[in-house]
């Protein structure tokens, strides 16, 4: 069997010094290869065919047979590592807290321990009659996340 970290190396290996790194291997039965392939400057198609072909060339099919599938993270995976936090600072994303519930928010800033995102809600001020907005940092711990997901917008800038 094709082992995951092998995968792993070769990938890593290539994409060395450029923007582009990988987020996640796996290799499951009958030697089938996926990796997820993400980018600082945005993920295509074209990067995803260059370290396909390029793993195909470093992985000898006469020893063992193997299928292979490089992609993006979708929109709908949850980040995993942080460079993918750093990536996405600015960006409106939805945390599930273990055992608190979720919280939406603009992720402001990440370290390898934690996360600090921007709340923003109306609420009422003491004194007047109209709600107002108030935004607020909140700081939480990586450990105490079950995920973090990028919310997608369609606003106009």
């Amino acid at each position: 069997m094709i082992q995951e970290q092998n995968v792993r190396n070769l990938a890593k290996a290539y994409l060395e010094g450029g923007t582009g790194f990988v987020v996640d291997v796996r290799v499951s039965e009958g030697n089938a290869i996926s990796i997820l392939l993400d980018d600082d400057e945005g993920t295509s198609i074209a990067k995803c065919i260059a370290l396909s072909r390029h793993l195909e060339d470093e992985l000898d099919r006469d020893a063992e047979d193997f299928s292979l599938d490089v992609s993006s993270p979708g929109l709908d995976q949850p980040l995993k590592m942080h460079r993918q936090y750093q990536k996405n600072i600015g960006r409106d994303v939805q945390l599930k807290i273990r055992e608190a519930g979720k919280v939406v928010g603009k992720l402001i800033a990440a370290t390898e321990d934690e996360i600090i995102i921007q709340t923003r809600e109306k609420r009422r001020i003491e004194g007047r009659k109209a709600k107002e907005w108030v935004e607020e940092d909140h700081a939480y711990a990586l450990e105490a996340l079950d995920w973090t997901k990028v919310q997608v917008s369609f606003k106009k800038k």
